[in-house]
């Protein structure tokens, strides 16, 4: 409590508050190191204990190829539609008053809350053979569950709070005077859109777009209910990494290493844009 008591303290910081705070950030750092560098570092020296020969050839394998391709399918469908949902939903939290406000909003929080794997039942119970709308679906041919629509649908439902819950405080704290001022000097909706309110929150808008992209790469629960685990065709790149683990594990481990490149990328972006942009994005 002395150390805590050190570290609020105010005015010029004290031995003991200089101290306090080394224990805290070492302490951090180990935790941290412990908890997430060591396993990262752990999956990549796996990848490559068998050789660089090894690990070209495991990534190279046709199936592990396909799942990387409809990966990036997925998050290239989801992650857009996610965009456009959640600035929609932040212009109407933010702008407007209306009945069911409230319920809007714990509506878009709800993905937190329900576990991937219930999400993935609920996509079923609709759009599965003998679900809701099963009977309509395969009088007209069409498929859901066990495709590409469903593994798209699963990923948009639980990444689809976080371009929202990005957009919405920022609007919030900007307030929409801005945008008054632009209608009471003739600009149309669509002009006050892209002109003003756009460019107030592009980096907010960026910021939750790399972190449902995030997500939506490494979706595992929702996803792995409604793939069917088809190999080649419905599986992505987390659904190969669990099915090669059971079979190969250097070779599961050298999946696993592309999908933590591509995380780690979409992070390091992460990152640059809090460090260049942070003062817009608060």
């Amino acid at each position: 409590m002395a150390a805590v008591a050190a570290v609020v303290s105010i005015g010029r910081p004290s031995g003991a508050t200089r101290v306090a705070r080394i224990v805290l950030v070492l302490a951090a750092l180990a935790v941290l190191g412990w908890l997430l560098v060591l396993p990262l570092l752990a999956i990549f020296a796996e990848a490559f204990r068998q050789g660089l020969a090894f690990y070209l050839n495991a990534i190279r394998q046709p199936d592990t190829v396909a799942a990387v391709r409809l990966t990036l399918t997925v998050a290239a469908i989801a992650v857009p539609l996610n965009l456009v949902f959640g600035l929609a939903a932040a212009w109407s939290m933010t702008h407007f008053e209306f009945r069911g406000k409230a319920l809007l909003a714990a509506l878009i929080d709800l993905p937190f809350s329900i576990s991937p794997v219930v999400c993935g039942m609920m996509l079923i119970l609709i759009y599965g053979k003998d679900g809701w709308l099963g009977e309509w679906l395969q009088t007209h041919n069409l498929q859901v569950i066990f495709a590409l629509p469903g593994l798209v649908l699963a990923t948009v439902l639980v990444t689809l709070p976080f371009v929202a819950r990005e957009l919405i405080p920022l609007m919030q704290a900007q307030g929409s005077e801005q945008e008054e001022a632009a209608l009471t000097l003739g600009a149309n909706g669509w002009q006050i859109f892209f002109r003003v309110t756009l460019p107030r929150v592009r980096w907010a808008l960026l910021y939750g777009v790399l972190l449902c992209n995030a997500r939506a790469m490494g979706e595992f629960g929702a996803v792995y209910v409604v793939s069917g685990h088809l190999r080649g065709i419905t599986n992505t790149l987390p659904l190969q990494v669990d099915q090669l683990y059971q079979e190969n594990f250097s070779a599961a481990f050298a999946a696993a290493s592309l999908l933590a490149l591509l995380t780690v990328l979409t992070l390091g972006i992460k990152r640059f844009v809090e460090w260049r942009h942070g003062d817009q994005l608060h």
